[in-house]
């Protein structure tokens, strides 16, 4: 009697599903996320760099008008955090960026949550936002005779109004990633939440068995 295992079906497993099943997630998603974080960061930089030296530091020029009344740009320098609570803390803010920026990789690459390349595309968006106000928290744009309290300050540039008593706070790429990023998550979660844990077969990554795989225990066919 031949003693050799075979699947359900009669069939020799297939060799380049066998070869991918230890993996948890594409080699793709590492340039889906740090392409996104580098480009993204890379962009805020940029965006403010050039801003700063059209328009000048905070107070120099007025609003340059895209939309009149509406929508414009305007050099600022926020020393706080979102709304500008917080300031005087930059260290603070940027010592959090890095924990956090560390987290997200961790959770994708370690805990293998790039397996999703939704939640991959929020976290490389996080990221670059993470990356472009981090240069400014650690006062890397900041020199000698600007005031003080804009060593840990971010530059911020886009201003959106709906009149001139309903401004919102000056913002620039880097907060629109984040703001991106969050929203993407948070859709994620209400709707399209992870599956309950017994469904993917106690603990095991959902698709990490190949379609053609015996489940653990099934008897291989005699012949």
């Amino acid at each position: 009697m031949n003693s050799a295992k075979v699947n359900p079906s009669g069939q020799n497993p297939n060799p380049s599903t066998t070869a991918t099943r230890g993996s948890a997630f594409p080699a793709s998603r590492y340039a889906l996320f740090f392409g996104l974080a580098l480009a993204g960061g890379a962009l805020d930089l940029w965006s403010k760099e050039a801003i700063f030296k059209w328009r000048g530091l905070p107070g120099t020029k007025g609003v340059h008008w895209i939309i009149e009344g509406y929508f414009g740009i305007e050099t600022a320098v926020n020393i706080g955090a979102v709304f500008g609570l917080g300031a005087g803390q930059g260290l603070v803010f940027a010592a959090i960026s890095v924990f956090a920026a560390a987290a997200i990789i961790v959770w994708l690459f370690v805990f293998k949550a790039a397996r999703s390349c939704w939640l991959t595309f929020a976290l490389g968006c996080i990221t670059g936002g993470i990356i472009g106000n981090l240069y400014d928290r650690l006062g890397f744009w900041w020199e000698p005779g600007l005031p003080d309290q804009w060593q840990s300050g971010v530059r911020d540039w886009i201003l959106w109004q709906a009149s001139a008593a309903w401004k919102w706070p000056n913002f620039n790429i880097a907060d629109s990633l984040l703001v991106t990023g969050a929203i993407m998550l948070l859709v994620q979660s209400f709707f399209f939440p992870p599956p309950p844990h017994d469904e993917t077969g106690g603990g095991e990554l959902p698709g990490s068995r190949a379609p053609d795989e015996p489940a653990e225990g099934a008897k291989p066919a005699a012949s």
